[in-house]
């Protein structure tokens, strides 16, 4: 059979990838006991080993982007707490409103300070609009914004749902750009606050509470990188909730990450240390959610600008390292971090993860929806 280090050896070859090699994709071992830990937990063991310093990797998004493209992820073993993580997943709910706040208290409420550091001024925690004049990434961050509001077909009066609106980015850009009145909704009192404060003396209204609780009316609705939080059980509920609060004649737009297989779980080290609970969605099980409730009228695929959005917040993350209070981000902290932001990019780089910015509107719409890019 050999031993773990050969096995371990002939499954990165077929990445290209060979252990303590001269390639900046190469990954350089510190600790021999990673190639057993790596048989024997898998993924999580894989990424927890990288956290304690076991191994590194000069360029760990191109040596991501190798493991996933080639399917090496695919050749992990699957030990018990992965069996047991599965299980879990296929028949919970992960995301009853008592669950859904876990994500918030592990990764969006870690500190508004860590973010400021690596998002651009509207804290913009998702993919931005490369191309099109955009060479930076604020520039980037605004010209997303600018087309989520331009999808919409925003206009002066209107009052629009910003549904997961973390530190109130869109709400802050819509109302003043586009003169519209927003409802911002998050489960994330930190992010709240911050948002508050972001758009003070503007038309926005930030609330506390679960989207299912959610009764109003609204002439537009925003979903933007909250979809991936939600898990499958609720995307019905989710698409149940928009039209329930989306006037007749109003447009949804649903800025997601999406996968292309329909799955019930995530990858346990990433369930574990930096989203719990969630999952990415395909796209049989959006337009499924949909059914009878919407009309599709675009689908806009640009999951690449992704990758570059996740290597500018690496950089950040690494530029402005110093500038953190080294009490409350340790050394570990900084390697989890590069490892999902590495991770992350080559996800996308590989076509592995997508980014869709979907538009619906209700049956009783008429008329042609004509999209821009």
């Amino acid at each position: 059979m050999g031993s773990s280090k050969q096995l371990v050896e002939n499954m990165f070859k077929a990445g290209g990838i060979t252990m303590n090699g001269t390639n900046p994709w190469d990954p350089q071992v510190h600790n021999p006991k990673l190639y057993d830990r790596l048989l024997g937990g898998g993924s999580l063991g894989f990424g927890e080993a990288y956290m304690e310093g076991w191994w590194d990797c000069e360029a760990l998004d191109e040596f991501f982007f190798r493991v996933q493209y080639h399917r090496v992820d695919k050749m992990l073993p699957r030990d018990f707490n992965t069996l047991k993580y599965y299980l879990k997943a296929k028949y919970l709910n992960q995301q009853t409103k008592s669950r859904s706040k876990e994500v918030v208290k592990r990764h969006y409420d870690i500190g508004n300070d860590h973010y400021e550091l690596v998002l651009d001024k509207y804290m913009q925690y998702s993919c931005g609009y490369w191309g099109y004049g955009a060479n930076t990434l604020q520039e980037a961050q605004e010209a997303k914004l600018d087309m989520v509001c331009r999808k919409l077909k925003l206009e002066p009066g209107m009052k629009m749902l910003d549904l997961g609106c973390g530190w109130g980015g869109l709400s802050q850009f819509a109302a003043e750009r586009y003169g519209v009145s927003v409802v911002g909704v998050t489960i994330s009192e930190e992010q709240a606050a911050y948002a508050r404060e972001k758009c003070k003396g503007l038309p926005v209204e930030i609330r506390v509470h679960d989207y299912r609780e959610l009764n109003d009316e609204f002439d537009r609705v925003a979903c933007v990188a909250m979809t991936e939080h939600i898990g499958y059980r609720n995307y019905r509920t989710l698409m149940e909730v928009v039209s329930r609060n989306l006037k007749q004649d109003g447009i949804f737009l649903q800025h997601t990450i999406g996968g292309n297989y329909s799955t019930k779980i995530t990858d346990p080290w990433i369930d574990k240390y930096i989203f719990p609970n969630g999952m990415l969605p395909s796209a049989a099980q959006l337009t499924t959610a949909s059914q009878g409730l919407f009309v599709l009228e675009d689908w806009h695929n640009f999951g690449t600008h992704y990758d570059r959005t996740c290597m500018e917040w690496l950089k950040n993350l690494d530029d402005t390292w110093d500038q953190r209070d080294s009490a409350r981000y340790d050394e570990t902290f900084h390697r989890m971090w590069r490892y999902y932001l590495s991770a992350s990019a080559a996800s996308f780089r590989s076509r592995k993860n997508h980014l869709w910015q979907i538009v619906f509107t209700k049956p009783l719409h008429l008329g042609e929806y004509k999209s821009i890019r």
